[in-house]
């Protein structure tokens, strides 16, 4: 999978916003300074735990497995149908595949009935509300990276990998523990961590010349086909689809009985549209179709409609039957028009082609339930501010206002303030709009019976059955059995909404934490982007003059100048090393006062420093890429000019961000540092 980096991305980079820089000339506390890594946090929810939802998420895990294992076979049987001459062989074979399709089949169903199962999301609030659709977590496999990590560190950074046995078994508890976050905002903060602590792993571990050969395993959220790519991308933007999906289910659980609880939907719900929008803004050319373009649009404008809906409860949570302002009626009707538009919006984003076979048919059913529910309360709550008493007792200008422009386009009909001080001619626009009402609620419920997912889901059947009443039962009130005159067409509504639902990013920020290699030393020098020489120890021995050299910055420390004939330039250091230890100590994230006591109160026989200096690519001789090369690199070009799946294969970063900092690392003396520079 490819990950797009803009101009902007260093304001969103989680080290960047959530951490100070630790280039040289500024360090971080030391581990036993800030007790270990900052808002860590350890232990995921219990994998086997008998909750409703976690016996869903183990028969989802269950599933993925079982069609992963399916898939495999099939895959192997027509590779054998395809090699083999023998007629009899394809027989066999052609017949195994064909109960490998139907086995594929039911799983694929079996799936599509657990992501139906929204209502195990839901609220255990005695009040009926419509249910909100959750996503499930995409299930993924355990990522061995022992020996990948220790490997790396040994060829790259010249170090003893073993050393780093304990730092690489956090990583992997840290990964073991997101697999199974807990519906909570301590699951939020989990996943959250992860994804900041892969920004450190992809600048240590991930050059974009060379591959680390982990295999990151996940599953398809929706149809549980499994996905297998070495690229960090894949896991990021993976993890980053579960932070989305775990916002989705802390939404619906909400109770939006109160004020309270729909507030905490909402902002569940517009967290989830920005988690999932910035996948889809930052991250390209997806194996899984559930972090596909048209099926994060298509989730994201799910996400917004359900905003919209919990906007939409807010509004009219403190309206009861007998309140006496009508304009607040009317801004009611045109807010359930606004959410019936937007569920409009997402039917057909559920409706085109790449999507429309693999989103759940329950899902666009509780979509398609919702257009015509929500179309209908619209009109009756039209009827209610045209036939309520505060509105018979008193027109006022703002009324007549809110009515100017409360229709699309003209009115037919008589003047709109004759209309209005005239009792029957509001009756029967009333009429009117309760009928078109229950036309829609007819077709609601028509909708809700045909899915066989809803028959279980009795809360969705209330809340149609109760709003069909209210309507049914105010009708019959306002159509006396003597009212012979023909009623009008209802006009169409114009749909408005205030304030609009907005998308909130993920806050990269809310969790800090701290680089688990922090040991290899500040990411700076000590990068797996940054190309360096072989490490070097020379002994600079003791003399009367002084050492020869100018040192400059901070962690670590730069020999930003050699004096030639010098004790330094004798002992071998050259312009552009970096102090790495200083007889035995270390010294990456020393302080300059630091190295410059350590090497003035060297030994007699001196003192042993070891050093590493950045290469540029010239000085590595590196060649450009050919052609052919630069099409392996840009796989969105591949598949505009349909060469074929194969470039969902590469997700390798474009424009990343650690190149940029390669680039820069080319000349030592570009590096930022502080002001400490003096020469000894």
């Amino acid at each position: 999978m490819e990950e797009r980096h803009h101009a902007r991305q260093p304001e969103t980079s989680p080290v960047r916003r959530a951490l100070s820089d630790d280039s040289a000339g500024s360090s971080l506390p030391s581990p036993a300074e800030d007790g270990g890594h900052t808002g860590s946090i350890r232990k995921g929810c219990e994998p086997f735990a008998q909750s409703q939802r976690g016996q869903l998420q183990n028969r989802r895990a269950r599933i993925n497995q079982q069609i992963n294992k399916e898939m495999r076979m099939r895959a192997g049987a027509e590779n054998l149908f395809r090699a083999t001459t023998n007629a009899k062989v394809k027989e066999t074979v052609a017949l195994e595949l064909s109960y490998v399709n139907s086995s594929l089949q039911l799983l694929k169903e079996e799936l599509e009935d657990l992501n139906s199962n929204v209502e195990v999301y839901q609220t255990e609030s005695e009040a009926a509300k419509a249910p909100m659709i959750p996503l499930g977590l995409k299930e993924t496999k355990e990522a061995d990276f022992s020996a990948p990590i220790q490997d790396f560190i040994c060829q790259h950074y010249g170090e003893d990998g073993s050393l780093y046995r304990q730092e690489i078994r956090e990583l992997m508890d840290l990964r073991q523990a997101m697999r199974t976050p807990t519906r909570n905002q301590t699951g939020l903060d989990l996943l959250m961590e992860y994804y900041n602590q892969l920004y450190y792993l992809d600048q240590r571990f991930f050059p974009p010349h060379r591959n680390l050969g982990v295999l990151f395993h996940w599953y398809d959220s929706l149809t549980g086909v499994p996905s297998c790519q070495r690229a960090l991308a894949f896991e990021k933007a993976s993890v980053l689809f579960n932070l989305g999906a775990l916002y989705t289910q802390i939404g619906a659980r909400q109770d939006r009985t109160t004020a309270a609880g729909i507030q905490r939907a909402i902002h569940a719900f517009q967290r989830a549209a920005g988690a999932l929008n910035y996948l889809k803004e930052n991250f390209s050319n997806a194996p899984s179709l559930d972090m596909s373009g048209p099926a994060l649009c298509m989730l994201v404008r799910l996400m917004v409609a359900q905003v919209q809906e919990c906007a939409f409860e807010s509004l009219a949570l403190p309206l009861g039957p007998g309140h006496a302002a009508p304009t607040s009626w009317l801004r009611l009707a045109q807010e359930a028009a606004r959410v019936s538009d937007v569920y409009l919006l997402v039917q057909q984003s559920m409706s085109r082609p790449l999507t429309q076979d693999y989103v759940p048919f329950s899902w666009t059913s509780v979509v398609q339930v919702k257009v015509e529910h929500f179309r209908a309360l619209c009109h009756h709550f039209a009827a209610v501010a045209l036939c309520g008493r505060a509105l018979s007792e008193d027109v006022g200008e703002e009324a007549e206002r809110a009515f100017l422009h409360f229709y699309v386009g003209a009115r037919a009909g008589p003047p709109l303030g004759r209309l209005l001080r005239d009792s029957q001619q509001r009756r029967k626009l009333g009429k009117a709009h309760l009928r078109h009402a229950l036309m829609r609620h007819e077709e609601a419920m028509r909708l809700h019976g045909v899915c066989k997912s809803f028959r279980k889901m009795d809360v969705l059947q209330d809340v149609l059955a109760a709003a069909h009443k209210r309507s049914l039962d105010m009708y019959s009130e306002l159509d006396p059995e003597d009212d012979f005159d023909p009623t009008p067409e209802a006009p169409e509504i114009r749909s408005q909404s205030r304030p609009k639902p907005d998308v909130a990013p993920p806050d990269f920020a809310a969790v800090r934490v701290a680089d688990i290699f922090r040991r290899l030393g500040p990411l700076s020098v000590f990068s797996g982007h940054a190309r360096r020489g072989p490490a070097r120890c020379v002994c600079l021995p003791r003399t009367q003059g002084g050492l020869g050299l100018t040192l400059r910055g901070d962690s670590p420390v730069l020999v930003a100048g050699v004096a030639p004939g010098g004790c330094a330039a004798e002992a071998g250091l050259r312009e552009g090393d970096y102090i790495v230890s200083v007889d035995g100590r270390d010294c990456k994230w020393a302080k300059h006062a630091e190295v410059v006591a350590l090497l003035q109160n060297r030994h007699v026989e001196g003192a042993r420093v070891a050093v590493v200096a950045l290469l540029s690519h010239d000085a590595q001789g590196e060649k450009r890429p050919s052609g052919k090369e630069n099409a392996e690199r840009r796989p969105t070009s591949r598949l505009a000019k349909g060469r074929g799946p194969a470039s969902l294969l590469n997700w390798n970063g474009k424009k990343r961000e650690g190149a940029r900092a390669c680039r820069r690392a080319g000349s030592a003396l570009n590096l930022p540092f502080g002001d400490a520079e003096a020469t000894y």
